[in-house]
């Protein structure tokens, strides 16, 4: 299916965005992996939380649900996997690959991780590296990338790895195998990045201890089933944040938004650039932050994006850039590498859309220089990468004419419902199904 966007128009009033997608992934995980029931409600039903519902399923866990967000799991511990009859297939989704390989690296079973053509092109080697260090036996294609191979059998050891990167979900994975290795297994980070695993962690009843920036846990432990209530999920509130910001009459209130502070760097940049966003209603829900958002239009100014925010911020980007073509003057990101190994390469995709709508913007290895400006009318490729779909769709609260927004089914990995809820709120949003729709 295709967006076609009208110009123009405002967002106004109340809305909750769907649930957080990497907590509603971890949920599962570790639900799957607690002795007793988890009950979970605000799980996200979008494809890439729903592939992870399936390995599970495949692995002999019972899930019952979901139904209007609620889930039950019925835990088997960490030792009651059985091995799935077929292939694993992640879809579209690279945190169910990278953290379900640390979990698999500890079982006795061998199984394949599989996904679709956009999984298929990303690196895999980034988790291989530390699990092969701690006695994993994981088999790729060429370059690292899936489909994954994981024997099973293996005698896992803990082990400490410095992260070569910023990655939540290399750090994640690392700390998963850790429940199943020998001694205790660490982590430092570069940069801090979200930290729902140690959370969640916590949550199950597993001991997780941050010593200045070293995160690390001990084998051989258990966790505990327990409920679970997922936040509103900020990347996807990022859309709606900026599209108030950026079109004039809006006054928008953002409900139950999770605001982890590993992953604020949104509101954090778009205040920098002058946005009028305002945080009612704090409180925490099941260990993490939540808050009501009010944004209201207001005149954004181009900066330099604090390279510590970068980490962040990293889903959000994609919105952020549009943000930075509506701005007065010029915004100039760096250290963003790994924007370049997302669902698509989102610098060059989301590069290629704002030079069709007439933005000037300089590519660079690390990240991008985007000159704000008057965004015009056409017809944009989304390169099957949901953000850059709902990114564009925002656009068009500023653009001089219609925008139509290509292949678009992918915007169901983590925002079903996205078009209905966005269309509510004021924007001039119509699908259209098209002839190729699904085609790689």
């Amino acid at each position: 299916m295709k967006f076609c966007v009208q110009p123009g128009g405002s967002l106004t009033g109340t809305l909750r965005v769907p649930g957080d997608k990497s907590m509603s992934h971890r949920s599962v995980m570790l639900g799957s992996l607690a002795e007793g029931v988890t009950k979970v409600s605000g799980f996200l039903e979008g494809d890439d939380a729903l592939a992870t519902v399936a390995a599970f399923r495949a692995m002999g866990v019972t899930i019952d649900g979901p139904d209007q967000g609620c889930l039950t799991i019925h835990g088997v511990g960490l030792a009651g996997l059985q091995a799935p009859s077929a292939v694993l297939d992640m879809g579209n989704s690279g945190t169910s690959m990278r953290l379900l390989s640390g979990i698999l690296a500890g079982q006795s079973f061998d199984s394949v991780l599989t996904g679709d053509a956009s999984l298929l092109r990303r690196p895999m080697g980034r988790v291989i590296t530390p699990l092969a260090r701690m006695g994993a036996s994981i088999e790729s294609q060429d370059k690292g990338l899936p489909p994954l191979s994981v024997r099973g059998g293996s005698a896992l050891q803990g082990i400490h790895y410095d992260l070569p990167m910023a990655s939540a979900q290399v750090k994640s994975c690392v700390l998963l195998a850790g429940l199943f290795a020998t001694g205790r297994t660490s982590v430092t980070e570069p940069a801090p990045t979200r930290d729902h695993t140690e959370r969640m962690l916590r949550g199950f009843g597993y001991a997780v201890e941050n010593n200045n920036g070293v995160i690390g846990l001990e084998g051989g432990g258990s966790l505990r089933g327990t409920d679970i209530d997922i936040p509103a999920d900020i990347s996807s509130a990022a859309f709606f944040l900026v599209g108030a910001s950026i079109a004039p009459g809006s006054d928008l209130l953002l409900q139950h938004v999770g605001m982890n502070p590993t992953r604020t760097g949104v509101l954090t940049i778009l205040q920098l650039m002058g946005a009028d966003i305002t945080v009612l209603n704090e409180r925490e829900v099941g260990g993490e932050p939540v808050a009501d958002l009010r944004v209201r239009s207001a005149p954004l100014r181009g900066i330099d994006i604090p390279q510590e925010e970068v980490p962040l911020a990293i889903d959000e980007f994609p919105a952020l850039f549009i943000a930075a073509a509506c701005a007065e003057g010029t915004t100039t990101l760096s250290g963003a590498e790994e924007l370049r190994v997302k669902e698509s390469d989102r610098i060059a995709s989301m590069a290629a859309g704002l030079t069709t709508l007439g933005i000037n913007n300089e590519v660079r290895p690390d990240g991008i220089v985007i000159h704000g400006g008057e965004l015009g009318a056409g017809s944009v490729e989304t390169f099957h990468d949901h953000r850059i779909a709902m990114s564009f769709a925002m656009a068009a609260l500023r653009a001089r004419g219609p925008i139509d927004i290509l292949d678009c089914d992918h915007v169901a990995t983590s925002f079903p419902g996205f078009a209905n809820l966005a269309s509510e709120a004021g924007l001039g949003l119509e699908v259209i199904p098209t002839a190729t729709s699904g085609t790689p």
